[in-house]
Formats: C-alpha cells, structure tokens, sequence
C-alpha cells in the first residue's frame, strides 16, 4: 500500500517546527521514520503533514552535564549504542540498546522517536522511566520538561501538547563506584517488541550492601513501570529478599492481554524478569573492585 497523500516541511530551525506543529493539529513529526513510515503505508497513520526535524542541529548529539547525560532527540539508536559515554555514564542503556530493532532499524531510528512513539514494549522508554529520565520538550513558548514517569499515559499516548516535540533525553548519573546492570526480556523472535521486559540498575558498597536500586518493567502495563524497590536499600541483596520486594512490588499490576500473551502470563513472567534482571545487576556490581582492590 501507498500513503495517503501529505504535505512534507522541512524546517529550517527547531522554533520553526514547533510554529509548524502549533498551527496544525493533523501535522506529525517525522525523523528516522522507523515506525511511522509503516504506519503511513497501511494507512494506520493518516496526518496531513509532516514535518521533518532530523537535520535540526539543536536536536543532535550526546553530552554530558553535571550530574547527567543529554542524549538529543534525533541521535540515532546506533550511535548511542557505541557512544563511550553511554556506554561509561548510562550503562543500562547501553545494554538495552542491542535489543532495540534490528541493525538496520537502529541505524536510521532515533531515540527520541522511541520515546515519542510511547510504545509500551518499547526499551528506550523502560530505561527513562526506570531511571527517572527527564523528557526535554521544545514548545513555542519555550522549552520545557516533565519526568518519564508523567510523559507517558498509555500506549502510545504521551502527554506531548500540540506545538511541542520531544528535545532531548535527561538521564541522571549515578555517582557510585560499582554499579551493575541486568536486562531480561521475552519476545517472539529477537528484537522485536517485548511481551514482557525487565531492566535493572543496582550500585554497592564496599561490603556489598545496596547503596541504590531501580527497577522497571516494560510491555506488560499500558505504560513502562519503575517499581519500588526502596526496601532493598541499605541490605545485602539475596535472593529471597529480592523476591519478596518484587512480589510486593507487583501485587496490584494491571497486567494487559492481548494477542501476543495472556494478563495471567505477563504477570508471572514479570516476576522471574524482575528477579533474573534483579540478580544479573547485583552480580556484575558484585563483580567490580571495591575502592583500593587491585
């Protein structure tokens, strides 16, 4: 199938394109295209306009700043995948990022198309929730921002206001010396989306005790989940205390069902995720020289 027919913008300047979006509410943003370029082909997607912000400068790049790491909207998933800071300050992105797509896809998709996209499946969107990211928002009335855990509201519902368009991604550096990373998800075939996906982040100190914790859960609620894990903090992690926290964690999930799984089975593979994703972050922390080991 073809699109319907549309107009195409191509802005010279990110205040620009925010003119663009604010004047016409049937206009949609387009930049690596990986997932509406389909959704135009079978007509799931019909906007009048597109508006292309890929070659906006203001949005590319990844820096760091005090205490963060700024990540630019249309950064492709590829680049941030090798980025050494990436790789140094947000180690849980770095070790989703290969499960994002397929390579080709991650060569032309951004991050900030996953995180506008809102797919609740999605591992870009798991990570900045679990994080506690912050979402960058161009307006034109100016920039501005919200916490991941506010931007998303359903499947592929964000709180994203007309004349807006995501800027860049915010994710917070832990300052801690050993920090370890677990990511588990299942899917039908390698790379696709989740039915259910885990990720964790866990830093220890010297004696192995939990210094901070995050954990999220993605494609099993209408929107990536960062669960509580607070009672872990300041304790050895062991496997029955990680258990017990987890299953506290998830007693109220309002598991979905659809086509792909059951709400009954996304619910108890949430907990074997959450406990293996748990564990894997624990041990490669574990794994790191204490201060002064050689």
């Amino acid at each position: 199938m073809k699109p319907a027919p549309f107009d195409y913008v191509r802005p010279d300047s990110l205040a620009e394109a925010c003119e663009l979006l604010a004047g016409d509410d049937d206009a949609r943003v387009i930049a690596g295209g990986q997932t509406l370029v389909p959704m135009l082909a079978m007509r799931l997607a019909r906007p009048a306009r597109l508006i292309d912000i890929l070659r906006l400068p203001e949005l590319a790049g990844i820096r760091e700043e005090k205490g963060s790491v700024v990540v630019g909207a249309t950064t492709r998933q590829a680049q941030a995948e090798r980025d050494p800071i990436i790789r140094a300050s947000v180690p849980m992105l770095a070790r989703v990022l290969p499960w994002v797509g397929h390579p080709p896809t991650r060569n032309r998709g951004t991050v900030g198309g996953s995180i506008a996209n809102g797919d609740p499946s999605a591992e870009i969107p798991l990570v900045a929730v679990t994080l506690s990211a912050e979402i960058m928002l161009a307006a034109r009335t100016g920039p501005t921002s919200m916490p991941a855990e506010e931007f998303f509201i359903g499947p592929m519902v964000t709180s994203i206001d007309q004349g807006q368009c995501v800027r860049a991604i915010r994710f917070p550096v832990w300052p801690h010396r050993r920090i370890g990373v677990g990511f588990f998800e299942v899917s039908s075939r390698r790379s696709d989306f989740a039915f259910v996906a885990a990720a964790a982040q866990v830093a220890l100190d010297e004696e192995g005790r939990c210094l901070d914790i995050a954990l999220g859960l993605g494609g099993v609620a209408d929107r990536p989940l960062r669960l509580d894990m607070s009672s872990l903090a300041g304790t050895v992690v062991d496997a029955a205390s990680a258990a017990d926290a987890i299953n506290a964690a998830c007693a109220d999930l309002d598991a979905m069902s659809d086509l792909h799984a059951s709400a009954t089975y996304r619910r108890r593979v949430a907990g074997v995720l959450c406990l293996r994703a748990l564990e894997q972050a624990r041990d490669n922390a574990a794994a790191k020289p204490a201060k002064g080991a050689r």
